[in-house]
């Protein structure tokens, strides 16, 4: 504690990213994204809400700037060093991006090649604008190390299915919880428990729960209400552990469902069967999506469908738990083994004013995919 891997684990996470910052031909690769930080060493904080960044050199070297709060987390959570750990001074006027320059200076590839990760919430568009005026040169390299992510190792996948069996069992705690009367509050504060009991974290972002017209919402909104005898009610949340997500989402139907409601609950589930029936490593992520969208227009609910039907799950921070790809029109990016995704087949008829949202994780293996969810995907009715 706190480490989640093993000394062997993040050589051989460093040695990857090492070797694809060599064959991109750069110097060093600037780290903003707070997931690329927690995969390579274990640093593990939301202090990339501030300016911090982490330099992997081409001759293996890792080092952190960051700010006095976060000196002690990464040296308590991270394999990094105290020499490794380098804290930008914070005064009035003070610029991290040219602290960062200094840094790099003194690593001896500030004249080098330089790439850095912009396409994540680890660097505002301030900050993002000090380093490019303080490093002009720098080029954009995103998807560097978050293409190394996407296939998990066999201990990163344990994570995974710890984190499906945490989020079966907020599923259990908030079918314990639901009934005509009941309060919206007292639903999540028990799945939410759930994970916490079972020693896993807070998810990426809130746990998303709505009824009534808010059944119709796939975004967290604050207020809580209590279930009318007839209802309906949505969820979209997620199993954590050591950061790594497994989600899930579904519907519950309080009272008597109707024929509609069967209907759309048939279809999603046809939807989300052929989803996986479709996964298999070395084929494009849009024959997922093709599949979603041919079966849900097959039942005539093509208009109460969405344009993506699922992505890539990992171990990841505020603000979202996404962790892309997603599964949409087009995506011709191959699937590979050892990847986790999420697969959400999302029906919102407003017109009727109904959803049915049935939804799990799966892990892909050379012959299709392992469920890492095992709750059945029959239509919940309380």
């Amino acid at each position: 504690m706190p480490f989640h891997f093993d000394a062997a684990e993040y050589a051989a996470r460093r040695a990857r990213a090492t070797q694809a910052v060599k064959e991109a031909g750069l110097d060093a690769l600037i780290l903003f994204a707070p997931e690329s930080h927690y995969w390579i060493c274990g640093y593990d904080t939301f202090g990339f809400a501030m300016y911090q960044a982490m330099v992997l050199t081409a001759k293996g070297d890792l080092h952190l700037m960051t700010r006095m709060p976060d000196r002690l987390q990464a040296f308590q959570t991270s394999v990094l060093s105290e020499d490794e750990i380098h804290v930008w001074p914070q005064y009035e006027g003070s610029n991290p991006a040219e602290h960062l320059k200094n840094l790099l200076t003194d690593l001896g590839v500030a004249e080098g090649r330089l790439g850095f990760e912009s396409d994540t919430a680890g660097l505002t568009d301030r900050n993002g604008q000090l380093t490019r005026a303080a490093l002009p040169a720098a080029e954009e390299h995103s998807d560097l190390i978050r293409a190394l992510r996407r296939v998990k190792s066999p201990a990163e996948i344990e994570m995974h299915r710890r984190a499906g069996q945490l989020a079966d069992d907020a599923m259990d705690a908030g079918l314990a919880e639901t009934r005509a009367g009941a309060f919206e509050g007292d639903i999540l504060a028990a799945m939410q428990g759930a994970v916490f009991r079972g020693g896993g974290d807070y998810a990426g972002n809130e746990f998303i729960l709505g009824s009534g017209p808010q059944a119709l919402l796939s975004r967290y909104h604050s207020g809580r209400r209590h279930l009318e005898p007839q209802d309906q009610m949505t969820w979209e949340w997620a199993g954590a552990y050591a950061r790594y997500h497994a989600a899930m989402m579904r519907t519950v139907i309080i009272g008597k469902p109707s024929d509609k409601q069967r209907h759309m609950h048939e279809a999603g589930v046809a939807a989300l069967e052929a989803c996986e029936d479709a996964i298999r490593p070395g084929r494009p992520m849009s024959e997922v999506f093709d599949a979603h969208a041919r079966t849900l227009d097959d039942h005539g609910l093509g208009h109460a469908r969405m344009q993506a039907c699922g992505y890539g799950m990992g171990a990841v921070y505020n603000p979202i738990w996404v962790d892309f790809p997603m599964f949409y029109e087009g995506n011709p990016l191959l699937m590979q083994a050892g990847q986790v995704f999420f697969l959400h087949m999302i029906l919102m008829d407003a017109e009727a004013g109904l959803a049915i949202c049935p939804g799990h994780s799966v892990l892909v293996t050379e012959t299709g995919v392992e469920r890492l969810s095992r709750q059945p995907l029959d239509l919940l009715v309380r």
